[in-house]
């Protein structure tokens, strides 16, 4: 009976093809949607997961999110220093500034100062060149993503040299800013002496490293220019116990890696529409699937009810029947359950992860199959309706 039921589905290929063209849809709109809004959101925090080695981030007690500014003053470093149990606790300068490239042009950038004895907070991969380098005169290093990009020059223009005249709007070649190019920061020569992978953040700006004593002389002058101290913890020393005695002894804030994303995440999610627009396409993948998947599969077992009634008058159950309605639902929820997951997949794959946020966490399948299941559970409960309804006389007479 299972093996017929199989074979019923398979026979009508018009609505066959028709119920996995709904489900397939469904699950591509609700699985690819799902990862793009995860991936945008994971890069609200991308900079925090490059910084890996501290234990604690401190910061004033009004910030929000990591790039919110609300700096401390360098006072504040030293007081978080004398807590008991701390191992060391150094100073991260991150604003955004304009930069000036060699063309002329400006270009606002991501600006991060990392402490300058330890290094500290510096890039988490380097690409070319070192981090060590940034001691040298006027240093900084930038990130793999936007060489190519926002900070790219033309092509014929030497490293090092710069154009007095230039017109950003000439359709040029150009060529990715390479090291020993030189920028200018609050009219300050600013070299470049390495190239960094970095994680895409959400205001998908160039990011500069350079140490925290010149981001101080890049920035414009502020009596508060600590955006954010990090704190390692002495060997054996509860974090949780030492965050709490943070916040009592210096009146700061104090979060691990993993409570400051939550709430950088937490902060986009309430302040912007982002929830609200992927929520609304995630529901219109769902309606879709209902509206063609669900019809389709009603319709194709009305037009067989009359095997239904053939076999109920030959002695079959009306349990039987309907296991045989829920496992044509269950093999086409798989089929098109898998043909939208590997094109989702095959989606992400192939666009480069700098141009799009896509991640595919192991939630979003599940979340997917269950969407699938459910659209497919309804509209097999709506054909079993009308199989146990289903009088064997009213087949025969027809």
């Amino acid at each position: 009976m299972k093996w017929f039921a199989i074979k019923m589905l398979f026979g009508d290929s018009a609505k066959f093809y028709g119920i996995l063209l709904g489900l397939t849809f469904a699950s591509l709109l609700i699985s690819q949607q799902s990862s793009i809004f995860v991936g945008i959101m994971s890069r609200t925090y991308g900079f925090i997961r490059d910084t890996s080695q501290p234990d604690l981030w401190v910061v004033d007690a009004d910030r929000m999110f990591v790039d919110d500014q609300k700096p401390l003053r360098d006072t504040e470093v030293d007081r978080v220093r004398s807590v008991s149990g701390v191992a060391w606790a150094v100073p991260l300068y991150k604003g955004l500034l304009a930069a000036k490239l060699p063309t002329g042009e400006r270009e606002t950038v991501d600006l991060v100062g990392i402490d300058d004895a330890t290094l500290i907070g510096g890039p988490p991969r380097m690409i070319v060149g070192r981090v060590e380098d940034l001691r040298l005169p006027d240093a900084v290093i930038v990130d793999e993503a936007s060489i190519a990009t926002k900070l790219a020059v033309p092509k014929d223009l030497p490293v090092g040299e710069s154009l007095r005249t230039f017109d950003p709007n000439a359709d040029v070649p150009r060529r990715p800013i390479a090291v020993g190019d030189v920028l200018e920061l609050n009219e300050r020569r600013a070299v470049v002496v390495g190239i960094a992978r970095t994680t895409p953040t959400f205001q998908n700006q160039p990011v500069l490293y350079t140490t925290y004593s010149r981001a101080k002389q890049f920035s414009p002058p502020n009596r508060r220019t600590v955006s954010m101290v990090l704190v390692k913890a002495l060997p054996g020393i509860d974090i949780e116990t030492l965050r709490k005695a943070i916040e009592h002894e210096t009146g700061l804030l104090a979060f691990t890696q993993d409570a400051w994303s939550w709430r950088t995440m937490m902060y986009w999610l309430k302040q912007t529409g982002i929830p609200i627009n992927f929520g609304m396409a995630i529901l219109l993948g769902f309606l879709v699937g209902v509206a063609i998947a669900g019809q389709m599969f009603y319709n194709f077992t009305l037009d067989n009810l009359k095997y239904f009634g053939a076999m109920k008058a030959m002695g079959a159950s009306t349990p039987r029947l309907l296991s045989m309605v829920a496992l044509q639902a269950s093999v086409a929820a798989v089929i098109g359950l898998g043909i939208g997951l590997g094109a989702t997949a095959a989606f992400g794959f192939l666009i480069p992860g700098n141009r799009l946020a896509f991640r595919m966490i192991w939630q979003i399948p599940v979340i997917t199959g269950v969407a699938v299941m459910v659209i497919c559970v309804g509209s097999a409960l709506l054909s079993m309706l009308r199989v146990v309804r289903l009088d064997p006389a009213e087949v025969f007479k027809s």
